[in-house]
């Protein structure tokens, strides 16, 4: 078990990276968080939750300032917002429900599929 001062600079740097990965890609800040998270000793369920709340505030910041540089195309983002915000719910909803290991085992093949659909793009 790591020190008190030990784990706010662990969570400080596992933020930074978060960030930083956030305002490169857009998001991805949770595909580190969350394992960083777990490997820190949270259960999964938690470190996705804590994952969730951290890039909520990364992503305000980061569009507000893509939208600065950027005309973002209001009518494509409204039209993903409405099925988005229910997958959210339903989402959030069955988080409570799925066991650890499903848990890390669903997040793994997503991580594989986005890795392997990069790789052949």
């Amino acid at each position: 078990m790591q020190s008190k001062q030990g784990f706010r600079w662990y969570c400080a740097l596992v933020g930074a990276a978060a960030g930083f990965l956030n305002g490169l890609f857009g998001a991805g800040g949770g595909t580190v968080v969350v394992p960083l998270l777990e490997h820190s000793g949270l259960e999964p369920k938690k470190a996705h939750a804590t994952s969730i709340a951290v890039i909520l505030p990364l992503s305000l910041v980061s569009a507000l300032l893509y939208l600065r540089g950027i005309a973002a195309p209001w009518g494509e983002a409204a039209a993903l917002l409405p099925l988005g915000i229910v997958g959210a719910v339903v989402g959030a909803k069955l988080l409570l429900r799925v066991d650890n290991r499903l848990l890390r085992k669903i997040f793994g093949v997503l991580i594989l599929a986005s890795a392997v659909r990069l790789w052949l793009r």
